[in-house]
């Protein structure tokens, strides 16, 4: 069978699910994953011919996406930040607006040499190693899911960085695990709403961690409130927070640290001009 064929095939069997473009995405993800064949190659040449062994691991994917699972839990793999991830039903797949989130901190405090950095709900890692790759600090990470930590150490040992992990609940009432203080915390927290849920696609809905995506409607900001909180004491004077936030809570979330004492509060948009990041310095 050829590349070509098989595009006809994916082609005829997600059209259903699935835009034009995605299902062009996922051949050329595929591809890369079991043929070695670049975006350009396919392209060049429509003719490649593909093994059977080989199709059938196509054919395989094929049945998964039908059925929703994301493309990347599929291959094992993410790319983030010119890194690569593992990721598997434990983690969230990296996001672009993370990837920006990440950009923003290297590029606006490459000047401020932070001696250590604390990323909260570190999940695959993406956070913690980007960061510990990019700068000299010293990374620490926390999670509460002791299988999402599992992963991260994973990542920093596959992208041979050395980080700090640890098990720990960020709305716990537990005194935290270290008697340390930070220069700068980073946290992507749950922060989609549960009514929200209608508007997630299935494939996010069905197959990724709820407990590192949602929140109750009721509260929506608590897990901001945790970091304010622990920010307050963890947090060295002179240093700063930066989060990822829901779109439609940034007044909300604003609100939040400025009721925990942070007066000093930037909100930055992502590429789609939608309110993401926060920059709270503590002063």
């Amino acid at each position: 069978m050829t590349i070509q064929q098989l595009i006809k095939i994916f082609d005829d069997n997600l059209s259903e699910h699935y835009t034009k473009n995605e299902i062009k995405s996922f051949i050329y993800i595929l591809a890369e994953e079991f043929s070695s064949l670049s975006k350009t190659e396919i392209l060049k040449k429509p003719d490649t011919e593909i093994s059977k062994t080989i199709t059938e691991k196509y054919l395989q994917a094929l049945e998964q996406l039908k059925n929703n699972l994301p493309v990347q839990y599929i291959i094992k793999k993410q790319e983030f930040y010119g890194l690569n991830f593992y990721v598997d039903e434990n983690v969230l797949i990296p996001r672009p607006e993370t990837e920006e989130l990440v950009d923003l901190i290297i590029k606006k405090e490459k000047k401020n040499k932070f001696k250590r950095i604390l990323d909260i709900g570190t999940g695959s890692g993406c956070i913690a190693i980007s960061l510990s790759k990019n700068t000299e600090s010293e990374v620490y990470a926390i999670d509460i899911s002791e299988e999402a930590l599992k992963i991260a150490k994973k990542n920093a040992e596959q992208n041979k960085i050395s980080i700090n992990f640890y098990n720990f609940d960020i709305l716990s009432d537990k005194e935290f695990c270290l008697d340390i203080k930070f220069d700068l915390i980073i946290s992507n927290p749950p922060y989609i709403m549960n009514r929200e849920k209608q508007e997630i696609k299935k494939n996010v809905l069905d197959y990724e961690p709820h407990l590192a995506l949602f929140v109750k409607d009721e509260n929506p900001v608590i897990f901001y409130d945790a970091i304010a909180k622990f920010g307050n004491k963890y947090l060295n004077t002179g240093g700063k927070i930066y989060v990822e936030i829901n779109e439609y809570l940034s007044k909300e979330t604003i609100n939040t640290f400025n009721n925990n004492n942070y007066k000093k509060i930037t909100l930055h948009k992502d590429l789609s001009g939608k309110d993401r990041f926060l920059e709270i310095s503590k002063i």
